[in-house]
């Protein structure tokens, strides 16, 4: 079985330390671009929903669900957009990702009715899903060990820089109309042909057709190494739309502002913005399976601080450890993925870390929300129970990870 990798001579001409982002490569220049346009997806509009409510007369209730129907779709079609990728090559599915994303964002602008506008979203959800995984794809096909998790955190920190920076310009366009925030994603039709022009394919070979290549991907993407990295991704995801996004914007609502409370999220996440741009240092220093460790255990020190907070300079403070365990967890899970999976099959892995994604971004805020108010717990309370989480979650992954990892060291040096 080939898998060997085409790379642009541009690309094997830059000799830098392996642990840094050879930001002249062209691979990474579309990497990150395609990641920067992620945000426009949900940040971007989320500020105007009142409006969309109020221009085509719906509920609350079904404005939210373009955001919700967004995740849902990626959560479904995530697997089969892998399978394709695995299939046609990873250009392919990108460039039509982008393309389709920013036609069908455009085409929002103009929609009659809401329920038009509804299509066009669940639509552009299954394009989003496909940049998403490709981006990731790409990266875990061109790059290896440390220089992956550095390039892997790069993407993490433009997509963090980009989901702080949307959310104001999505609410000051649609102060100007209601349909200007969708014109935005018309940017991402010249990424797509900056991509079709400037990327190199990643060349890997597959061994099997149809069902054949179906079974044959399953059983080299479920084991149980990659399950465990999918339930880190998935607790990752779900804490943090749970307390970030959901918990704390209640429990600070009734002594800050809105725009206090997105100065909190902002801060949080830039500091995961910070640490994620540092991965590829940090890998040279620490195991995966240890920072999936350091990670939790900042998960669980921030929710408690959170919890414990009795002002806005305590409640920053635990925020931004919090935003310090996200920096390191998700660059992580993507490399941890890579190394264990061939070229071959490493689409249908990202594609199955996609949508354990999407899964813990869409269940988060309807359990924190559920639980505090249809069955009473309050959101204080659930904040203290993320903590206990995060603990527990830490005491997992000590014991999977660099434990289990130091027996089997022990075991070989002794034979």
């Amino acid at each position: 079985m080939d898998h060997t990798i085409e790379v642009s001579p541009q690309e094997t001409s830059i000799d830098e330390p392996t642990e840094t982002v050879p930001w002249r490569s062209r691979t990474v220049q579309i990497v990150l671009i395609s990641t920067a346009l992620a945000p426009l997806g949900v940040p971007l509009i989320s500020p105007a929903l009142p409006v969309f409510r109020n221009v085509f007369e719906i509920t609350d209730a079904q404005a939210s669900l373009l955001v919700s129907t967004y995740f849902l779709v990626g959560i479904v079609l995530s697997p089969f957009i892998g399978i394709l990728a695995d299939r046609i090559g990873r250009k392919r599915v990108l460039v039509a990702g982008l393309l389709a994303f920013g036609i069908l964002g455009g085409a929002m602008a103009i929609a009659p009715t809401f329920e038009i506008l509804l299509v066009l979203r669940i639509a552009q959800g299954t394009a989003a899903a496909a940049i998403f995984i490709t981006t990731v794809t790409i990266v875990g096909d061109v790059f290896d060990g440390v220089q992956r998790n550095a390039v892997l955190g790069a993407n993490i920190a433009v997509l963090s820089a980009t989901a702080a920076l949307f959310p104001v310009l999505g609410g000051a366009l649609a102060g100007i109309a209601w349909n200007a925030p969708f014109l935005m994603y018309l940017v991402a039709i010249p990424v797509a042909v900056f991509a079709q022009v400037a990327l190199d394919e990643p060349h890997h070979a597959s061994n099997g057709q149809g069902i054949t290549y179906l079974a044959d991907a399953a059983r080299s993407i479920v084991t149980p190494s990659l399950l465990a990295l999918f339930a880190v991704a998935f607790i990752t995801e779900f804490l943090l739309f749970g307390v970030i996004f959901t918990a704390i914007p209640f429990v600070l609502a009734a002594t800050l502002t809105p725009i206090l409370i997105g100065v909190v999220i902002l801060v949080s996440e830039a500091a995961s913005m910070v640490v994620a741009a540092s991965s590829g240092r940090l890998a040279r220093y620490f195991s995966n399976e240890w920072l999936i460790v350091i990670g939790f255990a900042c998960y669980a020190v921030g929710f408690a601080g959170t919890w414990a907070s009795s002002g806005l300079i305590d409640t920053m403070a635990a925020v931004v450890v919090i935003g310090v365990g996200v920096g390191l967890l998700m660059p992580v899970v993507d490399a941890a993925v890579s190394d264990r999976v061939s070229t071959e099959y490493m689409a249908g892995a990202m594609s199955l870390r996609n949508s354990t994604t999407f899964l813990g971004r869409t269940t988060g805020p309807i359990v924190f929300a559920g639980l505090a108010i249809s069955f009473g717990f309050g959101y204080e309370s659930l904040l203290l129970a993320s903590s206990l989480i995060a603990f527990l979650a830490t005491g997992v992954a000590m014991v999977a990870g660099p434990v289990r990892l130091a027996r089997v060291k022990a075991y070989y040096s002794s034979v």
